[in-house]
């Protein structure tokens, strides 16, 4: 489970996407496994479901899950997955070589 720290400055939404998009990169939830669902993880972390409602819906946006009605949201294919934040961290690492 995420830990969650209620005293920061980042938002908990974005802490809980995160973890769990670097939850779904490591394997900890393998390509097409179910994740837990937003009343299971809002009733384990104290945090209200619409947080994380909203940090599932951003990862899904992103590509790292997907939902299927009336089942639940799904971790994404991992090639998908590690091609996407590949990606993302090439565009981060020219922006900041950029920056230099």
């Amino acid at each position: 489970m995420a830990v969650i720290d209620f005293r920061g400055g980042e938002p908990v939404y974005l802490q809980l996407k995160e973890r769990l998009r670097g939850y779904i990169i490591s394997g900890v939830y393998k390509p097409n496994e179910r994740m837990p669902s937003v009343r299971e993880l809002a009733a384990g972390l104290s945090v209200n479901p619409n947080t994380i409602q909203r940090a599932y819906r951003e990862l899904e946006e992103e590509g790292y899950i997907y939902t299927v009605s009336g089942r639940g949201s799904f971790a994404a294919d991992g090639e998908q997955v590690f091609g996407k934040r590949k990606e993302e961290l090439i565009t981060r690492f020219s922006d900041t070589v950029k920056e230099l």
